[in-house]
């Protein structure tokens, strides 16, 4: 498996709506391996193709705590079918957004229908931080960052900090 590296705001691909996966196959499968053990490695709870510059429709998550048995799960084209009425806020962070965070609320149930990592088509009832992270990851797949839905004032500032920091030449002490 392979850490890839994971891309940050501001950056034009992670805006871009990714693609429907075709033939699923075992290139799929290899990438799913890569993002689950890049997102393991920089401590996040969820992935999407695009955060590694793969514009595809695939996620990966695991949700359990850090003393649980690691709980994996892939999500190959998924669509949400449906969206609970009552919402819930959760303080939202994301790899491509790093360091940032701030409360989103969104659904606090949905309906999602996908490819697992063998290709089976499934559905899965999600609720609570499941659900969130759910719609969360999804949102990358169209482009979108949870940064989308503050003011835009916050957002500009946010953008501002990370470009700062991209900018920042790196140093080493010798």
């Amino acid at each position: 498996m392979t850490i890839k590296n994971i891309l940050t705001e501001p950056n034009k691909i992670l805006r871009q709506v990714s693609l429907s996966v075709k033939n699923f196959g075992k290139e799929d499968q290899v990438l799913m391996d890569d993002m689950l053990e890049t997102m393991y490695h920089a401590n996040g709870i969820g992935l999407a193709a695009i955060q590694v510059g793969v514009p595809k429709r695939i996620i990966v998550m695991d949700i359990s705590k850090n003393s649980e048995k690691k709980n994996p799960m892939y999500f190959v084209n998924p669509i949400i079918r449906n969206k609970n009425s009552n919402f819930s806020t959760y303080e939202e962070g994301c790899l491509s957004v790093p360091d940032q965070f701030a409360e989103i609320e969104r659904p606090s149930e949905c309906e999602v229908e996908y490819l697992d990592y063998n290709g089976n088509k499934k559905i899965l009832n999600a609720s609570g931080l499941l659900a969130t992270c759910i719609q969360h990851e999804m949102d990358h797949l169209e482009g979108i960052l949870f940064i989308d839905y503050l003011s835009k004032l916050k957002k500009s500032m946010i953008i501002k900090k990370l470009s700062k920091q991209k900018n920042k030449v790196d140093r080493i002490v010798v």
